[in-house]
């Protein structure tokens, strides 16, 4: 059995969070290089180069590429061949986003209660931590670090099986374009579809840190993400909402069996930024 010291995953987890912040995933970067000569609106194109431009800067200054540098999401799979020592598991998470956000400089967004006192913790912990119990001696994290300007923008609505593809396309297209300027596009979309409320919601948040460049295995669910992709670049938001045809980089689709008289979706949206960092320890 493998050993893995809470010190090194708040470790981890600090650097993690930094870089989530601070540099573009290679995904992201591609489908802006892509985007300069893709997009027809000439100041589309310059709101582009002006990303590209900003990205090159947070990750040569390792400052952040937003100033909203979010709440932290983090998905961590344990190997069950994994003995995890010399302290509390998410605890150390914990540790670490605080260490991350405190020696990296980012802004601290976390308030410590949603409706009345909303006291800001000053180290953007609590982060939301979803745990699962796979095969392997292994602790792999993925750590998003949400802002809410897109977070805001995304939905979640219980469908029922008559309503079928076209309402979830209806539904897609009423959150692009509800999100509209305000998701800072080109967006990266992540739909959740199936399970029960909790799980469709889920799902969309692992679809959206889901790179781009990648396609669901189901021939018809890749299909249905590149429909959606196309229903959102023909809305004519564009970069930053000023018009053009790059609204989003890329649409992502996870699903998970249903009752029989259900059709849960989440849409889940993440600014051009989708910020997130990826480690195996």
């Amino acid at each position: 059995m493998k050993e893995i010291s809470c010190t090194l995953i708040t470790q981890t987890i600090k650097k993690l969070c930094i870089d989530a912040c601070c540099i573009q995933t290679p995904d992201i970067k591609n489908a802006f290089l892509l985007a300069q000569h893709t997009e027809t609106s000439p100041l589309g194109k310059n709101i582009i180069d002006t990303l590209i431009e900003n990205a090159k800067i947070a990750k040569n200054k390792m400052m952040p590429i937003c100033q909203d540098t979010g709440m932290c999401v983090i998905f961590a799979k344990v190997g069950q061949d994994v003995r995890i020592i010399d302290g509390d598991f998410e605890e150390a998470i914990q540790k670490g986003v605080a260490l991350g956000y405190t020696d990296g400089f980012l802004r601290k967004s976390v308030v410590n209660e949603p409706l009345f006192e909303r006291k800001n913790t000053k180290d953007n912990t609590p982060a939301v931590i979803y745990t699962q119990i796979v095969r392997g001696n292994n602790i792999d994290f993925i750590v998003a670090a949400k802002g809410f300007g897109s977070e805001n923008k995304s939905i979640l609505k219980m469908l029922v099986p008559a309503d079928g593809i076209d309402g979830v396309k209806k539904i897609f297209l009423e959150a692009i374009k509800l999100a509209g300027p305000n998701a800072c596009p080109p967006m990266v979309i992540g739909v959740g579809i199936g399970g029960t409320i909790e799980k469709a919601a889920i799902l969309a948040k692992q679809a959206a840190i889901r790179p781009i460049d990648s396609k669901n295995p189901h021939p018809l669910y890749a299909q249905l993400e590149e429909d959606l992709l196309l229903l959102a670049n023909q809305t004519g938001i564009g970069p930053q909402g000023l018009g053009g045809n790059t609204t989003a980089f890329g649409v992502n689709i996870e699903w998970y069996p249903t009752h029989i008289a259900g059709l849960p979706v989440a849409i889940n949206i993440n600014c051009h930024a989708a910020r997130h960092a990826h480690a195996i320890i």
